[in-house]
Order: C-alpha cells, then structure tokens, then sequence
C-alpha cells in the first residue's frame, strides 16, 4: 500500500528495455548518439514544437532551475505560488542558478493563483532598488494536486506577457494534468503562452528523466551551456533519453498517468465514503485527506506508507496520498480496508 509519491514508483518495463538495447555496445557521450536525437524529435513531435530545443536532466530541481535561469536575469524576480515546488521544496536552487533571482510567492487557493492576484503584484512601477518582474512560473498538477484549465494558464500567460514577463511551467506531472483535462500538449503549454517547460518523466514511469524544453530555438544554446556549466550534462546521456520514445509512443505516458488518476479517484470515493474530509479538490492523483486522531497508526500498522500532513484541525490527523502508474485497484482496496 504505497502512497507515498509517484516518486517511488517503479520504472515501466519499457524503460529498463530501452537501458538494455542502449547498453549494448558504446556509443558518443554527452547527447551526441542516436538514442538523444530520436527522444528529442519524439518530445517535439507531442508538443507540436518542431523548433523547440529539448535538453534532458536527472532531476526536476534542475529542470525548474536552468528553465528559471534561462528566462530570468539575477536582478529578476520570479512570481510563484506560495506553496509551489520551487518556492518550498528545491532548498534554493532557483536561486542559485538564476545567480540571484527572487521567487516572489503569491497567496491563492488550492495551489492556484488568481488573475487578480498576479495583476496587483505586477501594479506599480519597479525602481532600481527593487528586483524587475521577470518571469511567471506555474505548476500542474499543483501542490495541492489540483489543476489549472487552459484559459487559465492562458489569461495569466496573458498577463504576465502584457507586463514583460516570460512564463515556465513546471510540468512534473505534466502527463497528469492532460490525462485529467483530455487536452492537447501543445494546447497546455506554448499555445497557453508557455515559454519554457520543465517535462517531468520521474513521476510517470521513467528512471530519473527530465526534459527543459525551450519553445524559442534563439535561447536553446543557452540552456545548452547553462547545463553544462551546472554540471547537469550526462557523458552517458544516452541512458536517459533511451527512455523516453518507448515512454512517449502510443500516447503510453498518457495511459499511465490516467491510469494513476484512476487510482486517486477510486481512493478518494473510498476514503469518502468512509467519512474522511478533503483538504483540497481530487483533479489528477494526488489526494490530501483529513480523518480521525489515531487512525495514522492504525494505516501504518497494516502497511500502509504515505505522508503525514499538517492536521487541519484538532483531533484530527491529515495525510497526502499520491497514486502512481503503478497503483493497483487490490492496493486501493486494502487501504480502504485497514481505514
């Protein structure tokens, strides 16, 4: 019964063939091998983006961060969710590879931020003593596992650019969100206004895989030798990006994370019926849930690993729950049953 992350689901079999056949004879290093030049067409080609630069990473905090640096001077500042991955979860790597950049936090519900909310943060005129508004950055799912539709990445897009700013999505669960919304990749990202995407693989049955993907080719060389210079180019790279077109083809990265959204569905039609409270909407595969004080033991006891979370109330005890690619409906049921 693991619900912890997707983090730690296993890597699809697909995968670990293509580490075989790419294991099998030598091969140029640093992405200059067949295995690289065909994930990167495959990534352009379900992104509609034949002249985007795509540039693979091991690690979302990497991805979020040269992607930042990229669209961000030092003296820039970057407007995020309070809450947002970058903001909370990435010890200031943001930071760092920007050479300095500020991440501005802006408050919003369920993970979300408002129209408005950007709007007053962009008000006013930014002197010489303060960081200039740079860049937007925006997550789905979010980090309360909810979604945001196409107009809304849209109209805040739209925003940000009518001020100046460029705009990154972090698309960790990028997979997730369009299963949920049944929208194209095209339409979520550079369509929406998207600059640069963080295209998250880790999360959906890929080992350690992610792509910065730039939608303007002129700042593709730059990404290049930010990642060099970040110690982020793999001489074996070839063991990443292997991965990626069994992962992509046949929409087979769609079907896991709709099958990992199904998995949070019938856990969450469960967890409600049996009387458990939630802290935000059910949109992809993520769910955070409030029950009774003493049921975390009792969970635990029979197996059961997920996060604790902050109690919303007291005697009560909250958890996150994330289901993967991987979740089985018999994993579901016995959780449900030990609850």
């Amino acid at each position: 019964m693991f619900f912890a992350s997707d983090n730690g689901a296993p890597a699809i079999p697909e995968a670990l063939a293509a580490l075989v056949e790419a294991n099998a004879g030598g091969a140029l290093g640093y992405g200059n091998d067949p295995w690289t030049r065909r994930a990167q067409e495959a990534v352009r080609a379900v992104l509609e983006a034949p002249e985007a630069t795509v540039h693979f990473v091991t690690t979302g905090t990497a991805a979020n961060s040269l992607a930042l640096a990229s669209l961000t001077p030092p003296w820039g500042a970057v407007f995020c969710h309070e809450d947002a991955h970058v903001q909370m979860d990435e010890c200031g790597a943001p930071e760092f590879f920007t050479g300095g950049a500020k991440l501005i936090g802006l408050p919003g519900d369920a993970g979300r931020i408002a129209p408005d909310t950007l709007r007053a943060a962009l008000a006013g005129d930014s002197g010489v003593h303060s960081v200039q508004p740079a860049c937007l950055t925006l997550t789905t799912v979010t980090e309360a596992g909810t979604l945001y539709t196409l107009a809304q990445i849209a109209e805040l897009a739209g925003i940000a650019h009518e001020a100046g700013l460029k705009v990154h999505l972090d698309g960790a669960r990028l997979a997730n969100a369009l299963a949920a919304t049944g929208a194209s990749p095209a339409d979520m990202t550079w369509r929406a206004g998207v600059d640069a995407l963080s295209f998250g693989g880790t999360k959906n049955g890929l080992m350690g895989v992610e792509a910065v993907v730039i939608f303007d080719p002129a700042k593709g060389r730059e990404l290049e030798l930010r990642r060099k210079r970040a110690g982020h180019l793999a001489s074996k790279m070839r063991y990443l990006s292997a991965q990626v077109p069994p992962w992509l083809e046949g929409g087979r990265w769609l079907d896991l994370a709709a099958h990992a959204n199904a998995m949070a569905a019938r856990l969450a039609e469960g967890l409600a019926a049996r009387g458990a409270r939630f802290l935000h909407p059910v949109e992809a595969n993520m769910i955070f849930a409030a029950w009774p004080a003493g049921t975390h033991a009792r969970l635990k006891a029979a197996g059961a690993v997920y996060y604790d979370w902050a109690p919303p109330g007291p005697g009560e005890e909250a958890a996150r729950l994330v289901a993967s690619w991987a979740t089985t409906a018999a994993e579901v049921d016995a959780f449900l049953a030990a609850l």
